[in-house]
């Protein structure tokens, strides 16, 4: 049977709004609050504190900026190393470049694809003296916080906690955005609401969110004249964006509910393929399945190659790999993604130090296999992927896109 490319593209994850975004966009604008004060942006600090259970929110203008800060308060300074997830966006690191420290990775575990908290220890014989740690949940799975905070509270290390992708999130019960010292969301166009963009930063130290306000405002003094004592932002976030995250906030429960949905009908969907999703301890963690993912089984991959901005595939019967399924995907006029390229790959940090259970990773040529390093992370790279998981998609559609999967194979 014939299956002809969606007229309409099916996007990764894209915005969902519902009309009550545009109320509270219309009271900044008629009341003439347009700038980074305002009603909506009160409010947005008041509901995410109430959700997540944190006593200080800061609204700023991204994620990013939000992680930014967290490095400035846990006092990351010129060539101090942080520890730092590896497979992870590079916003989860780069703030760490800003302040000129050095991030030093370490690697994955299967069980959630978060930080290994085995390799974690590793890296804290490595570099004892390191005292900071950004750690990510991936696709919004939480990472094993009992085990990661066990090892940060033995040696005295901050944890910051980059929730962008978890928000709605728990782990034993406790949101994420509350397990570090100073914690960040996003609410970029994709994440699981959005201002469009934005982000806050999220603790429970009233000093700490305070300064982080006052640096988001370009550190002004309290002066009649413009006072500045140090280096301050323009990283807080408008009454405007602050109006679209409030709409978008009443309808976080039913995003989740959704998102988990569509994972749930890909799990059915693909259970007789030699695929996992991606995943989590369902009796420990409830993610919000933000983005729904899969890994191909090692021996039902196909040879696939991949250069730096290119790969190619060699079709094999019975067998797969992300490459040919992307584009297959993308042949129907849906997006997927590759997983998260790890950041010890990356030309960028090249140079950097990356920790795996066994120590060292810069000691053997990174490549997973059987005379190699074990690194979970490029196992993961190369076998998995990011399906559709747009919360807008039909259940048709996506049994659409689940038996193009299944052609592939």
């Amino acid at each position: 049977m014939e299956i002809k490319p969606f007229e309409n593209r099916i996007y990764l994850s894209s915005p969902t709004m519902h009309g009550k975004e545009l109320e509270y966009v219309t009271h900044a604008y008629n009341t003439n609050w347009m700038s980074t004060v305002g009603e909506n942006v009160n409010e947005a600090e008041k509901l995410i504190c109430e959700k997540v259970g944190c006593k200080y929110a800061v609204a700023l203008s991204s994620g990013t900026s939000a992680l930014h800060l967290a490095t400035k308060l846990a006092s990351v300074k010129d060539g101090d190393g942080v520890f730092c997830s590896d497979m992870t966006f590079s916003a989860s690191v780069n703030p760490v470049v800003y302040e000129r420290g050095i991030p030093i990775f370490i690697d994955a575990e299967y069980e959630t694809w978060n930080m290994d908290a085995e390799a974690l220890e590793k890296a804290v014989e490595l570099y004892p003296n390191v005292k900071v740690l950004i750690m990510a949940n991936l696709y919004g799975t939480p990472a094993k916080m009992d085990e990661i905070t066990a090892v940060c509270k033995k040696h005295g290390i901050t944890i910051i906690e980059d929730a962008a992708e978890s928000l709605g999130a728990t782990y034993k019960g406790r949101q994420t955005g509350t397990f570090g010292s100073f914690n960040a969301i996003s609410f970029n166009g994709n994440k699981i609401i959005t201002g469009s963009s934005g982000g806050m930063l999220l603790t429970d130290d009233f000093e700490a969110a305070n300064k982080a306000r006052k640096w988001s405002t370009q550190s002004r003094e309290s002066a009649p004249w413009y006072q500045h004592e140090e280096v301050g932002y323009n990283y807080r976030m408008s009454n405007v964006i602050a109006g679209v995250v409030r709409g978008q906030f009443y309808y976080l429960e039913e995003h989740i509910k959704q998102k988990k949905e569509i994972y749930m009908r890909y799990k059915e969907g693909l259970k007789d393929l030699p695929i996992q999703m991606n995943p989590y301890d369902e009796e420990t963690m409830q993610p919000n399945f933000w983005l729904s993912c899969m890994i191909i089984d090692k021996d039902a991959m196909c040879k696939q190659v991949r250069g730096d901005k290119q790969a190619k595939f060699f079709k094999e019967k019975g067998k797969s790999c992300p490459t040919e399924i992307l584009q297959a995907i993308e042949n129907i006029n849906a997006e997927g993604r590759p997983i998260w390229k790890p950041m010890h790959m990356q030309p960028i940090f090249q140079n950097n130090p990356f920790i795996t259970r066994e120590g060292n990773g810069r000691t053997k040529t990174n490549v997973c296999g059987e005379d190699k390093i074990s690194c979970v992370c490029e196992d993961i790279f190369e076998r998995g992927l990011c399906l559709p998981s747009d919360n807008k998609m039909t259940k048709e559609q996506q049994n659409v896109i689940i038996e193009i999967i299944k052609r592939c194979f």
